[in-house]
């Protein structure tokens, strides 16, 4: 099962906690689906309206960054870990 790793920024969104394992694989977006009918406020976080990821947030695939490798069709193994990073503003 693919593994969703949860920064600290997003564990209230996730019911507080830090690895959520999901049932879907294939691809990013059934494993983005599936967060989506189980933890509905995380999943819009992630993605805006129309089902695209936010500008914001990066998401990696076993460390490889979506955006580069397919976006949300990014291929997802059964063992899989996806790390969910939301950029951080500061100054």
């Amino acid at each position: 099962m693919p593994t969703v790793l949860v920064p600290g920024v997003l564990r209230t969104e996730a019911g507080g906690a830090s690895r959520l394992e999901v049932s879907a694989d294939g691809s990013l977006r059934a494993v983005l689906d599936e967060l989506g009918e189980r933890w509905p406020l995380l999943a819009r976080r992630i993605r805006d309206e129309s089902g695209a990821l936010r500008r914001y947030v990066n998401v990696y695939v076993d460390g490889e960054d979506c955006r580069r490798s397919g976006g949300l069709d990014t291929p997802v193994p059964a063992i899989a870990e996806i790390h969910v990073l939301p950029s951080v503003a500061g100054g």
